[in-house]
């Protein structure tokens, strides 16, 4: 079980752990409810450490990352980010990712924990016949993201960093005190304004400490899954996998179909001209029954059609919805459907899949 640099400072603060992509991560702290209501009307800092970051550099970087990605990095300024997919040649999805850019021959991945090893062999096994080098520098980065109202704010205020000069989904290259390499960008999984930083582990655990002695609130994974639920985002496992296409989770604007050349583009192709069969979509479900992975989606003669890719019973919200993947036939709005609770059948209808309204910076 690999873990964080902040792993004594979590155990120390008396956190919920759990393993999670192979590391032991801190679930909660004081509660998810109450870190989730704090990210929504305040700030929290979560320990995303266990993310992986591999650095793509050479004369043909920009044509490698949009060979290996959905989106279209050569058009992008300096500084920006960009959010899509790697796809196997099926249109499955190997990872989502963010990609940063530096210029044309440097650009910043950043994986999921769960696919670290898979991601960067992959990533490798692809690089052979481009005049570029793929440098995993997973061990060398830790990363803090903060959210909330309060985020540009605090960042100032607690750490001395000023982010009021970055758009949304945009990144500036800094120098610690001491002279140690940061990135810090305004992405964000919440739904709500934020920030990430990314530094060596000194400086991760001197910003974490100095978050705490300022009274922001330290929030765990649980609610980090509840927050980006709420703003319909997705999560790889869930509603992205490697049979899963960006397609059919709804994500087709990120997939640059129009892009000649990457991998998987012909599948997209095809599934574009075929019409997608399944589709990711919002249900609510009635009654007291909260919707989990997995459970079955039935439809009014009760049929399976579809199974529970998230669920929760929604903290901001008050109400019980759910993403799942269904029949693209009962993807409609306002499609009446049924959940499969256990013993019990639950009436459900289809909603829109973004059920609370973010609060990025504009």
């Amino acid at each position: 079980m690999k873990k964080t640099c902040l792993h004594p400072n979590h155990t120390a603060q008396g956190a919920l752990m759990s393993p999670f992509g192979g590391f032991d991560m801190p679930i909660s702290y004081e509660g998810i409810e109450a870190e989730h209501r704090a990210v929504r009307s305040a700030v929290g800092v979560f320990d995303v450490s266990h993310m992986g970051e591999v650095l793509i550099t050479g004369p043909q970087a920009t044509m490698f990352v949009n060979y290996i990605f959905t989106g279209d990095v050569a058009p992008l300024p300096a500084g920006k980010v960009v959010y899509g997919m790697m796809l196997n040649d099926n249109g499955g999805t190997v990872d989502d990712l963010l990609v940063y850019k530096r210029d044309d021959s440097e650009y910043f991945l950043v994986i999921n924990a769960s696919n670290i090893d898979k991601d960067v062999a992959w990533i490798k096994s692809h690089a052979a016949r481009y005049d570029v080098t793929v440098d995993d520098q997973c061990d060398f980065w830790s990363e803090l993201a903060i959210q909330g109202p309060l985020a540009e704010q605090t960042l100032k205020d607690v750490l001395g960093l000023d982010g009021s000069d970055l758009g949304f989904y945009t990144f500036k290259d800094l120098r610690s005190a001491d002279g140690h390499p940061m990135v810090l960008s305004r992405t964000g999984y919440t739904g709500e304004d934020g920030f990430e930083l990314y530094a060596p582990a000194p400086v991760i655990v001197s910003a974490w400490e100095k978050l705490m002695e300022a009274g922001v609130a330290p929030c765990g994974l649980g609610c980090r899954d509840t927050l980006r639920f709420e703003a319909g985002l997705p999560l790889y496992g869930d509603e992205l996998t490697e049979e899963i296409s960006p397609l059919e989770a709804g994500l087709g604007m990120f997939a640059k179909v129009d892009k000649e050349g990457f991998i998987g583009r012909e599948a997209l192709v095809a599934q574009k001209a075929d019409g997608v069969k399944r589709k990711v979509v919002g249900l609510e479900v009635e009654g007291r029954a909260i919707p989990r992975h997995g459970y079955d989606v039935l439809d009014m003669d009760g049929n399976k059609v579809g199974e529970i890719t998230t669920g929760y019973h929604s903290i901001t919200l008050d109400r019980n919805i759910a993403m799942a993947l269904v029949d693209a036939r009962f993807a409609a709005l306002d499609t009446p459907l049924q959940v499969q609770v256990r013993r019990k059948v639950f009436p459900a209808k289809v909603i829109k899949k973004r059920f609370y309204t973010p609060n990025y910076k504009k």
